[in-house]
């Protein structure tokens, strides 16, 4: 596997990292990867893991989540069965799963941060270490916002998720895209690449690929328009130090706008099924 470029963690420990091509897979791969990544999600910076709305950007993203939150809730009920069985993993701090509990959706989460647990926890919800947990059960609706990308040992992940899906089931997927306008403008200081707590990072032949290997198919693909925004705006800090918003706002139009041609989104929703 050849380099394709090397970054470092700029959120938590400015440690050096490569990103290199798997040429078979069509991603690339974070390198190298750390045995234990516990200590890369301690930080008040990590906002999936807290509800934090301090500084501008965190309330940029607080606004952003609450619509993209009702925008998550149309997708799921426009694939829901009788049973509205939902799984949610990375459930961060439950938000997603509280708001399709309040529409009538019997939901489980699965959330291995033990802070973010805790305030899903004051939320009402009862979330799962691990997958592990839940033992032999099928839901209708799984999905993945933006944590594929985390998850060690790839492979037997996916395989997971199929064996707790329905026949009929679906499978979301929402990931980074390292084939987009943002990605390749920003480089090295592409925030979306987020290394190490990002192990993986996926185009779109990547994830049809990985799927295919396992008799599952992309039946559709959505664009997440407001993360080329936020990702920007972030990249623009880890650029140059400084919270450039303008530029930020510019780069984040840029990517939207070449993606209507190109299709590669700065992140996109993948709806998978079994074939």
């Amino acid at each position: 596997m050849s380099v394709y470029l090397k970054t470092k963690d700029y959120s938590v420990s400015g440690e050096s990292f490569e990103l290199t091509f798997d040429e078979d897979k069509q991603m690339l791969i974070t390198t190298p990867q750390p045995e234990s990544l516990n200590k890369y999600y301690e930080s008040e910076d990590y906002i999936s893991h807290t509800d934090a709305s301090k500084s501008l950007v965190d309330k940029i993203y607080q606004v952003v989540k609450k619509y993209s939150l009702a925008k998550k809730l149309v997708l799921i009920e426009s694939l829901s069965s009788d049973s509205k069985k939902l799984l949610d993993v990375g459930a961060g701090t439950g938000d997603f799963l509280s708001i399709a509990k309040n529409n009538k959706w019997n939901v489980f989460g699965v959330e291995p941060n033990t802070r973010a647990n805790q305030l899903a926890s004051k939320k009402g919800l009862q979330l799962f270490a691990n997958i592990e947990e839940l033992g032999e059960t099928n839901f209708d609706v799984i999905t993945l916002w933006h944590v594929l990308e985390h998850l060690p040992n790839l492979e037997s992940q996916i395989e997971k998720f199929k064996a707790l899906l329905s026949d009929n089931g679906t499978l979301i997927i929402a990931v980074p895209n390292y084939k987009s306008y943002d990605a390749k403008k920003y480089g090295a200081y592409w925030a979306a690449y987020d290394v190490p707590r990002h192990l993986w990072h996926f185009s779109q032949s990547a994830i049809k690929r990985l799927f295919s290997n396992v008799d599952m198919e992309v039946v559709k693909t959505k664009p997440m328009i407001f993360d080329s925004f936020y990702v920007s705006l972030l990249s623009e800090k880890y650029k140059t130090g400084k919270q450039n918003f303008l530029r930020g706002f510019i780069s984040g139009l840029k990517s939207n706008l070449s993606a209507i041609n190109t299709g590669e989104y700065s992140s996109l929703i993948y709806i998978i099924k079994k074939r």
